[in-house]
């Protein structure tokens, strides 16, 4: 059997499922619902009604993107491949909600089997898509709905707890959130997961921020513009193997998404009310930004917010860019002085 799952490419792992997956489905979510509430939003703001057409035929692919996503990190055969867009089209659908999670745990399973019976036949061309959908749209109507409704309560319980505590909850979320996109998991497809908008979803736009950020800004003098640009609008992963090297250049990020936190929540009341992937996001392309502000326009069309105050966007320039970079290099410093951090401990190889 464990000869047999090797030549299959199916190994049990929770790098592979767990991180790999993961951070695929990110990228699924980001080339279809993400890129597609993007489009649609400029669409509506311009009067282009043909924007807000594509933006809607790409946020309607989600669910398939997600599952060949997904697929892809599992390298699956081509026939498994293609068949999942109908897999995760089911998982996403009856999943409501929490479709997202019930995509990620579908699509794997379904994916896994199609790897099974991949060129066991001579009829390969109808046995795999018949097993990989089969199984797929099975699961997908035993589990999905429960999987999405406990993703949901979940996240729904989180976003109470934060209108509820939002002082504590916005450290929390923020510091958490933030740890999660610099990791080599996906805080995009764990938020979208999860559902986390409102103001639990602005905390985590802080953290996001205060990572991507803080890193930027503090590793200037190691990595110049090119460092600051890709850090700061790419991800704050690339520094993931000189925290390895010395975790002690992660405070001042943590730091300042403890404190941008509970000032998102409590000072400017942010809220996340676009796409819960952008919650995840920060600026990674603007992303979270964008968000903020779709959340914005969908407020107003809901009569639930008279308008765009200054005040709104002060909250959202200070909370994504100005304290995440003033505190971050602040702390940074000092750390420097006292030896924690020491010179090119934050150099990109």
């Amino acid at each position: 059997m464990k000869e047999f799952l090797q030549r299959k490419n199916i190994y049990f792992s929770l790098k592979r499922y767990g991180v790999d997956c993961l951070s695929a489905m990110a990228q699924g979510l980001f080339c279809s619902l993400l890129i597609g509430t993007i489009i649609k939003t400029l669409g509506q703001q311009t009067g282009i009604e043909y924007l807000v057409t594509i933006g809607s035929y790409a946020a309607a692919m989600a669910g398939p993107a997600m599952a060949i996503s997904i697929g892809f990190a599992l390298q699956a055969p081509p026939l498994v491949l293609f068949s999942l867009a109908a897999v995760g089209g089911a998982a996403n659908e009856l999943g409501g909600a929490g479709g997202p999670l019930a995509v990620l745990i579908i699509a794997i399973l379904a994916a896994e089997c199609g790897k099974l019976v991949s060129k066991e036949t001579k009829v390969d061309i109808l046995v795999t898509p018949f097993v990989t959908i089969f199984v797929g749209v099975a699961l997908s109507t035993l589990l999905a709905p429960g999987i999405g409704t406990a993703a949901s309560s979940l996240g729904r319980l989180i976003m109470w707890a934060t209108e509820l505590q939002p002082f504590l909850m916005g450290i929390i979320v923020s510091v958490l959130v933030g740890i999660a996109l610099t990791l080599p998991i996906s805080s995009a497809a764990i938020c979208a997961a999860l559902s986390l908008t409102g103001l639990a979803g602005g905390a985590a736009v802080a953290g996001c921020c205060a990572n991507m950020v803080g890193f930027a800004v503090m590793s200037f003098r190691e990595n110049k513009w090119g460092g600051l640009i890709s850090q700061g609008i790419g991800t704050s992963m690339l520094q993931m193997g000189n925290i390895l090297k010395n975790p002690r250049i992660w405070i001042p990020p943590i730091i300042a998404s403890a404190i941008t936190g509970p000032l998102a929540t409590c000072v400017f009341r942010l809220q996340m009310n676009g796409t819960a992937v952008s919650s995840g996001m920060g600026t990674c392309g603007l992303v979270g930004q964008i968000g903020v502000y779709s959340g914005w326009i969908n407020d107003i069309a809901a009569g639930t917010k008279t308008a765009i105050t200054a005040f709104d966007w002060v909250g959202l320039i200070l909370i994504s860019f100005i304290l995440p970079a003033v505190i971050s290099l602040l702390v940074g410093n000092l750390l420097r002085k006292i030896g924690w951090i020491g010179e090119n401990d934050l150099k990109l190889e």
